[in-house]
């Protein structure tokens, strides 16, 4: 699809802003991009572009079966992906983004756009990551999973991604290491009852502090 993956120092000002403007070129060419999260380094792809998200699924060596999530710069571009926040999703939008909460939505079903067998759902978060907003806001929304390939450890740094995905991304955002390595929480939002999907940096008891019931398997 490329050449050889582009890398850039975020930590520079410079590298910082032509490595942005790099990604999302990268992004809308349907190029995949390497971005340091607050949890760790995400693979990302335009949301809209089917091949560049069936790219992303092949370099993770992952299946249509577990479609990415999608990471959003505002809450405004997350209302337009979903069918309505629902009666908790505000709430919870308020409490803990940007920040380490996956929120599970049914997806608006105006939109033309193929993550993989999501059953007409959306996972949605947006990241605490200067470098990850900002290329989120010129972007738009991406489809965005760990950088690391399906079964191996998660990318806390660039390199590691690098070590994983190599040539099969465009460019390289490097934030340097990611200081939270625990995954983010997901909440589903599809039913009348909220249900934890997946433990992560949000406590269940804090959900529950800001909405009341959370159903758990537990």
């Amino acid at each position: 699809m490329h050449g050889v993956g582009k890398r850039y120092d975020c930590t520079d000002l410079e590298q910082r802003a032509e490595g942005l403007t790099e990604a999302a070129a990268a992004a809308r060419r349907g190029e995949l991009v390497v971005l340091p999260t607050d949890t760790v380094y995400g693979i990302g792809a335009d949301a809209f572009t089917p091949a560049a998200v069936t790219a992303l699924l092949a370099a993770k060596g992952r299946g249509r079966d577990m479609p990415p999530p999608v990471l959003v710069g505002t809450v405004r571009a997350a209302g337009a992906l979903v069918e309505d926040l629902g009666p908790y999703g505000q709430d919870l939008i308020d409490a803990f983004w940007p920040g380490p909460l996956t929120l599970v939505w049914k997806a608006n079903r105006a939109l033309s756009w193929d993550l993989g067998d999501t059953k007409g759902t959306v996972a949605i978060r947006m990241p605490l990551h200067p470098v990850a907003l900002d290329l989120l806001k010129e972007t738009g929304p991406m489809a965005v999973s760990s950088a690391n390939r399906s079964g191996a450890p998660a990318a806390v740094t660039a390199d590691e991604a690098h070590e994983q995905l190599g040539d099969a991304v465009a460019v390289y955002l490097d934030g340097g290491k990611t200081t939270d390595h625990t995954p983010s929480t997901i909440l589903d939002l599809t039913s009348a009852v909220p249900r934890l999907l997946r433990r992560g940096t949000i406590p269940v008891e804090k959900l529950r502090g800001i909405i009341g019931y959370v159903a758990t398997d537990d």
